[in-house]
């Protein structure tokens, strides 16, 4: 058709849209125009989100490659009165009249280049994440907290095998729990659950303690007080404790045996051979972890955002690792600095995430072209004939879609794909603050106050999000680096800590309560 009768029955984009829609003077004699109704979101070449007709003009000599980059999503509020005109052509050749120019759009993300993820695969995250929206609203609660177990004689690591060890533990205060949530691998007990409590073992015999969903963070003291009633009279018992430090006092990493759970024995093999730290991370750290919830995809995304941005600055102020390997912990923020190195692939900041592009289905995307690690087919339908170890197996190089089926994922093999990866702040079907050394539970308490104020008092995250329009990934490295190396002298996003400490909100951290009872004067430097 006419090109200007094309134009001229345009709706224009609202201001700040327009310049990604930029587009070279072409001949009309080499376009075609397609409409897709419904709503849409167009991927191809990192376009956003343009409404409910989407007009898309192509050069026959380059048609648009397929609909698979058309996906649902509408983020604009005027989307359902947007109209809007692509000219879509990449690569526009350079041609000597100077009237066809190329047009270059930055990738969001640079990650996994010739990775494919399977589109059925993405398509279930999508509707798993959108499953997960909150619809009374946001304002729960989820923390796990993680605990060193550790002889009282002499501070060392208690195993999962020894006598008197966590696995004795477990058996001790488990009819205090459902039976039909309790966890066996390989003929051993390795989780406990009832309503609003689970009690999970991470890789080192660590006892982690899940709580939630919780309506307001003073519902945590309870919660933990009633799983605290019951174990720790077993555990006077067996001789041991349970220390809130982010690492073990006394024992390293070679130290402590892995406990049997198939997953932990191929990630013991693959994160010994890559990055750094992996087995100090698996056997012998410690976390305070805080879940929150998302009532839609951009609320999400920035939620996403603001968690990696101050979670640093908040595990300054909470920061509870006053060992490593035996010796005095040198590194300000020793879980930062582990968790970083350990594989730049599944952790550190979501890559792309500061783009104004990002959405579900980049995070989709990265997640599921990320090599798994580790394969659990134990709830793959299709794999009812393996048994043992074929179940249970190492992916070091395989992702989601050379692993599962050709079909959509089940929520086990969502929540199992999504596990294989450890960004600062991770998303599930709730977002998930991961920076925190395991806390005492007053300080846990505490940090899930902040957190409820910085991130569910719209005037506190307004202001927050309003201070830090427009920053970058490279601004947040810079600012987690800037801690690590000045300590208390470090000046992240280019303000002191004294100023962040006021502007977030952070009085009454109760940084005076000890990580072990037996040690009441020692604490982190």
């Amino acid at each position: 058709g006419d090109m200007s009768a094309i134009r001229s029955s345009m709706t224009m984009p609202p201001s700040g849209v327009i310049h990604r829609l930029a587009t070279p003077p072409i001949c009309k004699e080499t376009l075609q125009v397609h409409k897709y109704s419904g709503t849409h979101r167009l991927r191809q070449w990192g376009y956003g989100v343009f409404g409910i007709s989407l007009t898309v003009i192509t050069s026959p000599l380059y048609p648009l490659n397929g609909t698979r980059e058309i996906s649902r999503n509408v983020q604009h509020s005027d989307a359902n009165q947007l109209s809007i005109l692509c000219i879509t052509a990449p690569p526009w050749p350079m041609e000597s009249t100077g009237t066809i120019c190329p047009m270059t759009t930055p990738r969001i993300s640079y990650a996994h280049l010739l990775a494919k993820p399977n589109p059925k695969h993405i398509d279930s995250l999508l509707r798993f994440f959108e499953e997960g929206r909150s619809k009374r609203g946001t304002g729960g609660f989820g923390v796990e907290i993680e605990h060193l177990p550790v002889h009282n004689g002499d501070d060392t690591a208690v195993s999962y095998y020894e006598e008197n060890c966590v696995e004795t533990l477990l058996k001790r205060i488990a009819p205090y729990y459902d039976k039909e949530k309790e966890y066996w691998e390989n003929g051993h007990l390795v989780g406990l659950g009832r309503e609003s409590i689970a009690v999970s073992l991470e890789p080192g015999g660590q006892v982690e303690c899940s709580l939630g969903i919780l309506k307001t963070p003073q519902e945590l003291l309870t919660l933990y007080r009633s799983f605290r009633r019951d174990i720790d009279p077993v555990l006077d018992e067996l001789g041991f404790r349970l220390v809130n430090y982010g690492y073990q006092p006394k024992s390293g990493f070679a130290d402590v045996k892995v406990n049997p759970k198939d997953r932990y024995d191929a990630m013991t093999h693959y994160l010994g051979r890559v990055g750094q730290f992996g087995p100090c991370m698996m056997r012998c750290s410690a976390s305070t972890q805080v879940s929150i919830d998302y009532v839609d995809e951009q609320d999400s995304i920035d939620k996403l955002r603001l968690g990696t941005i101050i979670g640093p600055i908040l595990a300054w102020y909470f920061r509870n690792t006053p060992y490593f390997e035996g010796a005095p912990n040198p590194w300000p923020l020793l879980r930062q600095r582990m968790w970083d190195y350990l594989d730049p692939q599944r952790t550190n900041v979501i890559p792309g995430l500061f783009d104004k592009r990002f959405g579900w289905e980049e995070y989709a995307i990265d997640v599921l072209s990320t090599p798994l690690m580790f394969a659990d087919l134990t709830h793959t339908p299709e794999a009812r004939s393996l048994s043992g170890k074929e179940l249970h197996h190492p992916a070091f190089y395989e992702n989601a879609g050379e692993v599962y089926p050709d079909r959509e994922l089940n929520p086990y093999e969502i929540n199992h794909i999504i596990s294989t990866h450890f960004n600062d702040v991770r998303l599930k079907n709730f977002i998930e603050l991961r920076h925190w050394d395991s806390l005492p539970i007053e300080r846990a308490e505490r940090l899930t106050e902040i957190v409820s104020s910085l991130f569910y008092v719209p005037e506190h995250r307004e202001r927050l999000e309003s201070y830090f329009e427009g920053i970058s990934e490279e601004e947040v490295f810079e600012a987690k680096a800037n801690i690590q190396a000045h300590g208390r002298e470090a000046s992240p996003y280019g303000q002191p800590l004294d100023f962040w400490k006021e502007f977030l909100g952070l009085e009454g951290l109760l940084s005076d309560i000890p990580g072990d009872l037996k040690h009441p004067d020692v604490f982190q430097e």
